[in-house]
């Protein structure tokens, strides 16, 4: 096993670091799976706005706005066509309006709509397909996003395969470190049950999870009397292809980080 320690490591603040494992280290630990949510750097969206995670040919259920518009967009993609049956009072239907620079598309609900839900079939850009049922709400103009894993596990995967293992580590290894969100990733940010192992308290920070690669952040913190040499230790977890420690020693009460990445299906 190689033991390295990249200029780029060390840009990211990270003093040790190694590709490849060898021996078993108990972190007390498992992966956790695909994240539910995705870190958001954005402004927090208004309170009318409604966020749906659908897959091709689902069902979604939304609210439409009666009397105001509604927009419909599709994180990561974009509508290309929209079917609904013509009714036989088209000044009293609902009307779909398709903007085709964003590919999202508009709602216009009229309050002399005779139903209290409407039906529509849209295809995006990419090729899905999703059926919407919503309801109809006399409420301000709002805002609805659409997203699909699907699309999400592609970039995901695309960008793992350009990297390279190798290089695809160090970077989610790097992301991790700076709080950086990477093509197609999810993750989530959890404090789990501190775990003791020895002299070492260990505990879960955060989750990265791509298509191939998952990639973990942890606590760890000093318990016993003596300094730990952390740059002494060349081997991570049994199962990890790389790793990284926040610090060189780290010394009595100290914690730190360390960044472990590893093939889904977790550490052995």
């Amino acid at each position: 096993m190689s033991y390295l320690t990249p200029s780029t490591a060390l840009g990211a603040g990270l003093a040790c670091f190694g590709l490849g494992a060898a021996r078993h280290f108990d972190t007390g630990f498992k992966a956790l799976g695909a994240a539910l949510c995705a870190l958001a750097f954005s402004a927090s969206p208004a309170l009318a706005d409604q966020f749906v995670e659908a897959a091709d040919n689902a069902k979604i259920d939304c609210t439409l706005s009666r009397g105001e518009l509604t927009r419909i967009a599709l994180v990561g993609d974009g509508f290309a066509n929209v079917s609904k049956i013509a009714s036989a009072y088209p000044f009293n239907d609902f009307t779909v309006t398709h903007e085709p620079v964003r590919g999202d598309i508009y709602i216009s609900v009229p309050p002399q709509f005779a139903a209290d839900r409407v039906s529509f079939f849209a295809t995006s850009k990419a090729g899905y397909v999703y059926k919407f049922a919503c309801r109809t709400a006399a409420q301000d103009a709002s805002q609805i996003f659409i997203t699909n894993p699907a699309l999400k596990a592609h970039e995901a995967e695309d960008w793992e395969q350009a990297s390279g293992p190798d290089d695809a580590a160090i970077r989610l290894i790097e992301a991790m470190a700076g709080d950086a969100v990477l093509p197609g990733f999810s993750a989530r940010t959890e404090l789990g049950v501190p775990r003791k192992n020895g002299g070492i308290e260990v505990q879960l920070v955060a989750e990265y999870a791509g298509a191939e690669l998952t990639g973990q952040r942890l606590r760890l913190r000093n318990l016993g009397k003596d300094p730990l040499d952390l740059a002494a230790d060349r081997e991570g977890p049994a199962g990890t292809m790389a790793f990284a420690y926040g610090r060189d020693v780290l010394r009595p009460g100290e914690a730190t980080s360390a960044f472990l990445v590893f093939r889904k299906g977790g550490l052995e």
